[in-house]
């Protein structure tokens, strides 16, 4: 049994991976606002932290962590001239600083481990421009500098990699997927023609923490919108 600690497990692809690990018989010991449906559930243990605020508290653990997985996020599409320096420091904290406050607490337990893996979340507007995002591409722009950086610190004992999804299903998404006609628009923007799924974003970032050998990569996990046309 392998312990890990995913930030946002609670719902969406946190839940999903959250999900995915305990059915193989692991532990998870899940950092979320709320308990979320996998309360009660065994070799899960729920702690209640919200990443939006600026003093996070984190719990003392026991054992070493063979992976961290950091899920909470944003989704501010303004245009540029509306956004306000509070836009760009509210997305900077949950995105990025929060990341960097559980990977410092946590470093010492990750070590601890015979190899451990940190996952990060990306987005498909970092390396793919798209109107509308500045302040989340940005703060993802640094989220994937520190991956980079971390995975040359940390090499060969912690592996960090990073996910860039495009627009998925997810509650964090909900506004922008209220009605038929926006999930149709969505699909239609993708090569692939369909949005991604919690599910399939989960099993993408199961596989980073399984992986041996990968290590400094942002994989874009976007339906083909960053490359096919």
């Amino acid at each position: 049994m392998k312990q890990y600690v995913i930030a946002g497990a609670s719902s969406g692809i946190g839940l999903e991976l959250a999900s995915k690990l305990l059915a193989e018989g692991h532990k998870v010991i899940g950092l979320n606002r709320q308990p979320g449906p996998l309360e009660g559930q065994s070799n899960y243990i729920h702690y209640p932290i919200d990443f939006t605020t600026t003093e996070l508290t984190f719990p003392a653990l026991d054992g070493a962590l063979d992976g961290l997985v950091y899920c909470p996020g944003s989704i501010v599409l303004k245009p540029f001239r509306s956004l306000k320096e509070e836009d760009y420091l509210s997305d900077f904290r949950i995105n990025f600083l929060g990341a960097v406050a559980l990977i410092k607490q946590y470093l010492p337990l990750l070590q601890q481990a015979q190899q451990a893996s940190i996952v990060l979340f990306s987005t498909v507007a970092v390396q793919t421009g798209m109107a509308f995002h500045a302040s989340i591409a940005a703060s993802k722009g640094a989220v994937e500098g520190l991956c980079r950086s971390m995975a040359a610190e940390f090499a060969p004992k912690i592996r960090v990699n990073a996910i860039a999804p495009s627009l998925t299903q997810t509650p964090l998404a909900e506004k922008l997927l209220n009605t038929e006609q926006k999930i149709q628009g969505a699909n239609e923007r993708h090569p692939l023609k369909q949005l991604g799924t919690a599910s399939e974003l989960a099993s993408a970032a199961k596989w980073l923490l399984e992986s041996s050998w990968i290590s400094g990569q942002v994989i874009k996990v976007d339906g083909g919108i960053s490359s096919l046309r």
